[in-house]
């Protein structure tokens, strides 16, 4: 028994000292550093090093040593969310002073934000904070339970009211996660709904990849499933977007909602905006707004043309289409919209700069939610 008392604290102390190791490992200076003009300086003790820099959605930044401390600035940046890494003797690696990370795919990068208008809406303000949940619900169609994530507005837990909502899906090779974490839309609709620039309503974010549970280390596959931009189909299971039902069914009969066609609206990016077209196109009755975010649809067929007209004619207060100008999928959404045109289907076109990114989608977030149940 005296052995064993020994042991137990031996082993306290071991992991006493790795949890110190831990606490005072952080690298020796601040970074990233976010200047008063905006710049950015980054910092890495690589004192053994021969090179390094910082690369990302800043750009590169060409890092120098001074006394085993590798330092680089950028010129001034736009207010926004900036992912990166440093490139060190050519192995890439996170800042290991920055505790931020964000998962695109199977990618884990840095992250930090440039205050300003876009910064400061993607940040959390001193305003009202809605509340983000991770719930389970029942999926027939698919044969499983999924996971779905839930934003509910300030006011929500101790009210009665009932409120419009907003079905928002990502892209390929995201998951129930990607908008919060890249979208930061926990952030912009708090910020937007305490602004008066948009109703309070519920944000549903689905998990589109018909054969996943869900997001990586959140299903039974636990840590056994590796991310990828597009996985499998198995026989003949059906797609998400047959399953979009079972969705609907479990957020009316668990949340306070306004069950009715005016009071639901539908987004997604990329694959998640070709998901939005067969889902809105499929349940025609269903909703009145509609965002394509840079993807889009296919009706060459005439029970797709049909229903698109049956949708039409049901009333849609609006349908929009919207994509980046370097975006390698507008000449396809450009296709799309002759196809609306020849049938002469209503909908609002906008394109923008930029490409096939989240800069982007974030964008078209905080423009479309203002819209929405008006």
């Amino acid at each position: 028994m005296k052995k064993l008392f020994i042991l137990c604290v031996s082993l306290m102390g071991v992991a006493a000292a790795f949890g110190q190791e831990a606490l005072w490992s952080k690298g020796p200076s601040k970074s990233p550093q976010v200047n008063p003009d905006r710049s950015v300086t980054f910092r890495l003790a690589a004192p053994d090093a021969k090179s390094a820099k910082a690369v990302g959605e800043m750009g590169e930044v060409e890092m120098a040593n001074k006394d085993g401390v590798w330092e680089g600035t950028s010129g001034p940046l736009e207010s926004e969310l900036y992912r990166y890494s440093f490139i060190v003797d050519g192995l890439e690696l996170n800042d290991p002073s920055n505790v931020y990370t964000t998962r695109d795919v199977s990618s884990v990068k840095s992250v930090f934000i440039v205050p300003g208008e876009k910064g400061d809406l993607y940040s959390i303000q001193d305003v009202p904070h809605g509340s983000v949940s991770k719930v389970w619900y029942d999926s027939p169609t698919l044969g499983m339970k999924r996971r779905l994530t839930v934003y509910t507005p300030a006011g929500y837990e101790s009210g009665d009211e009932k409120y419009p909502v907003f079905y928002l899906l990502h892209g390929a090779g995201g998951d129930e996660e990607s908008w919060m974490e890249l979208g930061r839309a926990a952030q912009i609709m708090d910020n937007l709904i305490a602004g008066g620039k948009a109703v309070p309503m519920i944000v549903v974010i689905t998990n589109g990849n018909a054969e996943q549970e869900a997001a990586a280390g959140y299903s039974r596959e636990n840590f056994n499933y590796e991310p990828a931009m597009f996985r499998q189909r198995r026989g003949d299971r059906a797609l998400f977007t047959d399953s979009f039902r079972d969705v609907i069914k479990y957020v009316e009969d668990n949340y306070r909602v306004k069950a009715d066609k005016s009071s639901r609206a539908i987004a997604g990016l990329s694959m998640g905006a070709m998901q939005t077209f067969a889902i809105s196109k499929d349940y025609p009755d269903t909703f009145d707004y509609v965002g394509l975010f840079s993807g889009m649809g296919e009706i060459s067929r005439a029970e797709d043309k049909q229903k698109m007209l049956d949708m039409q004619n049901n009333g849609v207060k609006l349908y929009l289409i919207i994509c980046g100008k370097d975006d390698f999928l507008l000449p396809r959404v450009q296709n799309y919209m002759r196809q609306l045109d020849e049938i002469k289907f209503p909908y609002e076109w906008r394109e923008t700069g930029g490409g096939h990114t989240w800069r982007n989608w974030r964008e078209y977030l905080t423009g479309f939610a203002p819209r929405l149940f008006k």
